[in-house]
């Protein structure tokens, strides 16, 4: 094996002390250093391996435009876009093992994204002055490491050189990891879960297992939901068992657990074989009761736990979702099951339950069956979704899909 490539991308207008250390630092762990600069306001304190000139070409970004225009806002998303174009090509030019940063806001925010750009399980640390607060818009649905800076990085001193040798230190051993061997690799399936749909998860991934797959779950909590989009995008999963598609109901109305307006999108869009239901559509999530919005008193709340109020989807909302899944999966380029349990989408709306709305549920199976293209194998199932032959059902159905395509 060669010698790896780590890619340092900085703002070397402001950084280059910093940089020159942490290449200096990189090398004396063996591993040959990229410097990417991403700098656009003054001019570079240290000579990168690849100017600024180059990175902002790569996205059609005018560089000069931007220098002159002085703001710092538009410089940080245009040098973001262009730094995440050129980190993924020298990925996938076998030239970047890993990626290191460091920064405040500006370069997290640039260096990030070009680090969310790879494929997980590709080393990426980011020193930041930002680490110690919500991360959420840095890391995404990625396996970025952040590390606290500690001090602002500005300058070598008795504590910033200390942080950012440890940094070079732990991505250069990273990269020089010997291989994960993980024996024999069952195909992957990723699949999202809910604490009102984990009976019927569980009884899936029991089977699926049972036919020799590995099953990834993924908590649908907006976070869940995005990470496991994004894990279907890079290539890792075989098949996506989507039974907790509640993320969209949090989208539609305003919960505090959405996934994005892409949800449910990407298995279609790269043609892997799905099967979806309706898990936990019948509410949308919320904090402690006292967080809910004025708006929505007179609802159907559910206090699940102290931290979290639930809220009944009406059955508007439910013929919009209803819907916009229809409309989601009649996109698909890959085959396209629909699973519809006619007696209760989560544990609390089945008949008798706090949530049970027939009404509701008619309004979302309505919806659902006259919207969904010809492509969409519609299954309508006289049972609960968390009943155990419910379950079994759709990992049966997948698994036809699976053998199919292979």
């Amino acid at each position: 094996m060669g010698e790896k490539t780590v890619v340092l991308v900085g703002t070397l207008d402001t950084k280059g002390a910093e940089y020159e250390y942490l290449r200096d630092r990189l090398k004396l762990s063996g591993v040959k250093p990229l410097l990417v600069d991403v700098g656009t306001l003054e001019p570079p304190t240290t000579k990168p391996d690849i100017s600024r000139q180059e990175v902002a070409a790569a996205a059609g970004v005018d560089l000069e435009a931007l220098t002159a225009a002085r703001d710092r806002g538009n410089a940080v998303s245009a040098m973001a876009d262009a730094a995440a174009i050129v980190v993924r090509g020298l990925y996938k030019d076998g030239r970047c093992d890993g990626v290191l940063a460091a920064g405040g806001s500006g370069n997290t925010a640039i260096a990030t994204k070009a680090m969310r750009a790879l494929p997980v399980g590709i080393p990426k640390l980011m020193v930041s002055t930002m680490a110690a607060g919500n991360t959420r818009d840095y890391i995404g649905a990625s396996d970025i490491t952040m590390m606290a800076s500690v001090t602002d990085v500005a300058g070598i001193n008795s504590i910033s050189g200390r942080i950012l040798a440890n940094a070079a230190a732990a991505v250069a051993g990273m990269v020089n990891a010997p291989p994960v061997e993980l024996g024999e690799q069952r195909p992957l399936i990723a699949a999202t879960m809910f604490g009102v749909t984990t009976p019927s998860v569980t009884a899936a991934r029991e089977e699926l297992e049972r036919r020799g797959y590995e099953v990834l779950t993924f908590h649908a909590t907006g976070t869940g939901g995005k990470a496991m989009e994004a894990l279907v995008e890079s290539g890792f999963v075989s098949g996506v068992l989507d039974i907790t598609t509640t993320e969209l109901a949090d989208e539609l109305v305003g919960g505090v657990l959405s996934a994005g307006p892409d949800r449910l999108e990407m298995a279609g869009k790269l043609g892997v074989p799905q099967v979806v239901s309706v898990g936990a559509l019948d509410m949308v999530n919320f904090g402690s009761r006292d967080t809910v919005p004025p708006q929505f008193e007179s609802r159907n709340l559910y206090i699940h736990n102290s931290s979290v109020t639930l809220m009944r989807t009406t059955p508007a909302e439910s013929a919009e979702l209803g819907r916009q899944i229809a409309e989601k999966l009649s996109a698909a380029r890959g085959p396209v099951a629909l699973f519809i349990p006619l007696k209760g989408v989560s544990a609390i709306s089945g008949e008798g339950g706090p949530f049970y709305d027939a009404a509701a549920d008619e309004a979302l199976f309505g919806a659902l069956r006259k919207n969904t293209g010809k492509n969409v194998e519609l299954h309508e199932v006289d049972a609960h979704i968390n009943d155990p032959e419910f379950a079994r059902a759709m990992a049966a159905m997948l698994d036809k899909y699976m053998k199919v395509r292979r």
